[in-house]
């Protein structure tokens, strides 16, 4: 005998049913609620004042905050909303790549200050060890031409919070990101002026300057105790100076990944 089969009517959910479970779709765009700032937002915020309390630390504590801002900015860019928002204000994206090309030639100036200042000390440590006055004299010259380009520096990164400052937003969220990396740019900018000025200071304060001041006159051998004393601080200052080679790097390397990555924010997908 053949199986009879019952006949089932099936009926469509309802839209109040077929609603209740809602779809969710990853994405990498900031939250749109302005009341709770996205993590990398705060994280921004957070190295900009950190950077800006820096006023009376070392050379390294205050690289090593410039080199995190970064970072911060870094990581923040990979977002789609702060692109999206750099897009539709092109003269942001235009003032920072200028301000970042010129952090990143200062910071690749002030590599190479450091290794002419290094020398300058190396020489001048010689010059003592040896008792001679015209090698002293020399490397004095050449600790002098470094620290004027340090000022040089200093005062050429100083200028960039201002013009960061001069730029207009109108007030909409696409101005509150773009504001946030005009704010980190500029603090990077002003804690790259206080670290080249504070490098200078150190410099011209130590006794590698005023080395010559040790020989009685030119030809003369310098006094043991003076020398000595000399010798101390002119390895105080090396060991300083060396101590800020890795993060000086590190940070010239970030601000250009920086730039890189504005550049590649605003160029066409080919």
């Amino acid at each position: 005998m053949a199986p009879s089969f019952g006949r089932s009517i099936s009926f469509p959910l309802t839209p109040g049913r077929a609603s209740s479970k809602p779809r969710h779709s990853r994405s990498i765009s900031l939250p749109a609620c302005t009341t709770s700032p996205h993590p990398l937002l705060a994280e921004l915020n957070t190295r900009i004042a950190a950077v800006r309390s820096l006023t009376h630390s070392s050379l390294t504590a205050r690289l090593t905050h410039i080199h995190a801002l970064h970072s911060a900015l870094a990581d923040l860019l990979l977002f789609q909303d702060p692109q999206d928002a750099l897009h539709r204000a092109t003269n942001v994206c235009d003032r920072l790549l200028d301000a970042f090309l010129l952090l990143a030639d200062a910071h690749q100036g002030f590599q190479e200050c450091l290794v002419a200042l290094k020398h300058a000390v190396a020489e001048s440590s010689a010059a003592l060890r040896r008792s001679h006055a015209a090698r002293a004299a020399s490397a004095t010259r050449s600790q002098r031409r470094a620290e004027k380009e340090l000022a040089r520096l200093a005062v050429s990164v100083s200028a960039i919070p201002s013009k960061c400052a001069r730029l207009s937003l109108v007030a909409t969220e696409d101005a509150e990101m773009a504001g946030a990396l005009m704010e980190a740019a500029a603090a990077s900018s002003a804690a790259s002026a206080l670290v080249f000025s504070a490098a200078s200071s150190i410099s011209s304060s130590s006794s590698c300057k005023k080395i010559t001041s040790v020989f009685g006159s030119f030809g003369k051998k310098a006094v043991p105790e003076t020398a000595e004393l000399g010798l101390e601080r002119l390895q105080a200052l090396e060991q300083c100076f060396d101590e800020c080679d890795g993060i000086c790097d590190k940070v010239f390397r970030s601000i250009v990944q920086t730039r890189v990555s504005l550049l590649n924010i605003m160029t066409p997908t080919i």
